[in-house]
């Protein structure tokens, strides 16, 4: 067992399941409401990003048997709920997996889940009902898929956050998402994976990746 690695009892899972209230507290940390607009949302944006132990810990411990669910599928019965619920769900199994497992395989264990609960979004226009910026943590599975074709719907999925959004302070923020998914693309297209997840998943580097996983900035 991990350091990250949370024991959970069954009895523990089935009441993460039965939690109706579990989606709405999600959303209420992540962008400080359970139904936020793009302005409010953006207030909570330095959380998102920046490595914080505090903040890995507070995720720990109020949602870690929440995400230990999720992995098991427990609560794939959010996705029929609406998107709300839906998003919280991406972001458990896509974003605080990253957080609470920090640096451990098991960081990138949901990503499988959140890629289909995205493309199942975007192909049935779920996501088209979330404001732009709850948007952008549905299409990040997307962008952290190890697939050139997957790479090519982040993108597009952003440019299009971007080309329809008229807010300055939105526009802005946006631009930098986009930004982001052109990064990432252009890793997978040259390395078809990202060689900053080597270390973490046991993975050997080739003389390439390791060139480039020696540049500033090269883990994203």
């Amino acid at each position: 067992m991990t350091a990250n690695s949370l024991p959970v009892s069954h009895e523990a899972l089935t009441a993460a399941a039965q939690d109706t209230s579990l989606p709405d507290q999600i959303l209420s940390l992540w962008f400080g409401s359970a139904r936020p607009g793009n302005a409010d949302a953006l207030k909570h944006k330095a959380q998102w990003f920046t490595k914080s132990a505090a903040f890995d810990e507070e995720l720990r411990q109020r949602f870690g048997t929440a995400v230990e669910a999720a992995l098991g599928g427990a609560l794939q019965h959010w996705a029929t709920q609406g998107p709300w619920q839906q998003l919280a769900l991406v972001i458990l199994l896509d974003q605080f997996t990253r957080n609470i497992h920090r640096n451990t395989p098991k960081s990138f264990a949901g990503d499988a889940q959140a890629l289909a609960l995205a493309l199942q979004a975007v192909d049935c226009g779920s996501d088209r009902l979330l404001p732009e910026v709850a948007r952008v943590f549905m299409y990040l599975p997307l962008e952290h898929a190890e697939d050139p074709a997957m790479q090519q719907r982040s993108v597009a999925a952003f440019e299009a956050l971007l080309q329809n959004a008229t807010d300055a302070e939105l526009r802005e923020y946006l631009a930098g998402t986009l930004d982001y998914a052109h990064r990432h693309q252009v890793v997978i297209e040259r390395f078809c994976r990202f060689p900053h997840r080597n270390s973490i998943l046991g993975r050997t580097s080739t003389a390439e990746e390791a060139e480039y996983l020696a540049q500033p900035g090269s883990g994203f």
